[in-house]
């Protein structure tokens, strides 16, 4: 009676492993589709409970052991004097420069002033520069961005305009949630609905890697409001072209 239960178990035990091989087989599957398909699962950029734990420095340091820890296992000399300081640099430049719009106190504060003028037309800012990376690759994201709103009788300073393209840019991105935040925060700031975002960029992960195509480049809107009228969006697309 024993060797049969011992039997049984031992079957059980093995579908239960080849179970969970399969399983992780998918999973490692869907993961690998979700990147290349560079699919996006919400408007806000996924972050932890606890991303705001560490300092600034304390996340520099942090990095910079594990990066080294990156090249080490690559076969790289970190005593090459080409080398030795690279372990900071990428992490002084994730946390302070390219990433540095993951922390909330980085957000440009948007100062409205009343339309005295009383300009009710489109108002374009018309090829501003994006840098963002890839958040399936960290790759860099390089094109530009044509965003233009109608005022409901308040305006803001343009270069809050580039300011923010650029904060919700320096991060981890996705192109389509770019747009989305951009827009989303333009229609909160200015209070209107009546914005548009156009963004075009080529993508390194497409140019760099995998396909490796280095002419194609990717476009993604937002319209909203009266952008979603004919007349309007044609005129938008019209003074960007």
């Amino acid at each position: 009676m024993k060797l049969r239960e011992t039997s049984l178990n031992m079957k059980a035990n093995g579908q239960l492993r080849r179970d969970l091989e399969q399983n992780a087989d998918e999973i490692l599957h869907k993961v690998e589709s979700i990147g290349d398909a560079h699919l996006m699962s919400d408007l806000e950029t996924p972050l932890r409970k606890d991303a705001f734990e560490l300092s600034p420095e304390e996340k520099v340091n942090r990095i910079e052991e594990k990066f080294a820890d990156i090249l080490q296992i690559l076969g790289l000399d970190l005593s090459d004097d080409s080398l030795s300081g690279t372990p900071r640099r990428v992490a002084k430049m994730y946390v302070n420069e390219i990433f540095q719009g993951l922390l909330p106190e980085n957000k440009p504060q948007a100062k409205l002033f009343d339309n005295k003028y009383r300009y009710g037309q489109m108002l374009l800012e018309k090829n501003i520069t994006v840098h963002t990376y890839c958040e399936h690759h960290l790759v860099p994201i390089i094109g530009k961005a044509h965003v233009a709103y109608i005022s409901s009788g308040k305006v803001i300073g343009l270069s809050k305009i580039n300011r923010l393209v650029r904060y919700f840019a320096k991060r981890p991105q996705v192109q389509e949630r770019l747009t989305e935040q951009i827009g989303a925060e333009l229609k909160n700031a200015l209070q209107t609905e009546d914005v548009a975002v156009y963004i075009d960029a080529e993508h390194m992960c497409v140019a760099t890697r995998g396909v490796e195509d280095a002419s194609s480049n990717t476009i993604t809107v937002h319209y909203s409001g009266k952008f979603k009228e004919e007349a309007y969006r044609n005129e938008f697309l019209k003074m960007i072209s």
